[in-house]
């Protein structure tokens, strides 16, 4: 399980890091599950996100690189070494903000489709009309 190293994190980040870019959904759902279980391995959030290892080790990297988590060594139940991913104050401040963020643009979304909706439900409401007219 790979951890931080600074050239390789800043490599992976592509700027979505908390290092003057903005985090994206995977930021956030890799934030969310590690408030919930510091102690995931890097393999079960991939598996638990439907993320690659690939991918997840670039997001935890570039959260750790950006100050947001912290990974600290411990001795799991089978007594082998794993990291504990820790959310640093910092941390716990973006994953609120992203939060919310990520709501208003859900709920942006929401509203569209819902006018999307209504749209076509009128159109195909005067097509059907129009048909039993004929």
């Amino acid at each position: 399980m790979a951890v931080a190293r600074p050239a390789v994190a800043a490599q992976h980040a592509n700027g979505r890091g908390a290092r003057g870019g903005r985090l994206d959904e995977a930021h956030l759902s890799a934030l969310r599950e590690l408030a919930r279980d510091e102690t995931l391995s890097q393999r079960d959030l991939a598996g638990r996100l439907g993320l690659s290892l690939g991918r997840i080790n670039s997001v935890v990297n570039s959260l750790i690189l950006g100050g947001l988590v912290k990974a600290r060594r411990f001795k799991n139940s089978r007594n082998k070494l794993a990291y504990r991913y820790v959310l640093t104050p910092e941390g716990i401040r973006e994953k609120v903000a992203v939060t919310r963020r990520f709501l208003q643009v859900k709920l942006r979304e929401y509203e569209q489709l819902q006018l999307e909706i209504e749209v076509l439900s009128r159109e195909s409401e005067a097509e059907e009309q129009e048909r039993l007219s004929r």
